[in-house]
């Protein structure tokens, strides 16, 4: 499998409620609300509105995000994105036109950031 390959997509016209864990890369072009964890690629589209807790290695991310966000590798906001809360990455590039409302903690150790280490999102 190729390292930019998606795993698994939740397409757009679509809700999804609850917690997701995944290998790899997935995206989402609905609406997911709830938890999201993984080490892989988390690519939310154009369309697609999430609300909840996200800690993935990396995030793309061109639609909405309500909450708080980890991102352990990387976080990249296109110019249509838009992200309200507070995210933690250790590298981050914003294109122009994105919109991010919250607090930015550029850290890549979570007790530094504020994330409680290895405690389960409840």
């Amino acid at each position: 499998m190729a390292k930019d390959e998606i795993n698994a997509f939740l397409g757009s016209g679509t809700d999804y409620q609850g917690k997701l864990n995944f290998q790899g890369a997935v995206r989402i072009d609905g609406n997911f609300n709830g938890e999201v964890e993984s080490e892989g690629t988390l690519v939310v589209g154009k369309e697609a509105r999430v609300e909840g807790v996200l800690k993935v290695g990396q995030l793309v991310l061109s639609g909405k995000v309500h909450g708080e966000v980890y991102a352990s590798e990387k976080a990249v906001l296109h110019k249509t994105a838009n992200l309200q809360g507070n995210l933690v990455t250790p590298v981050l590039v914003v294109e122009e036109g994105a919109v991010l409302e919250g607090r930015v903690t550029m850290s890549s150790t979570p007790s530094e950031a504020g994330e409680p280490e290895n405690q389960e999102i409840s």
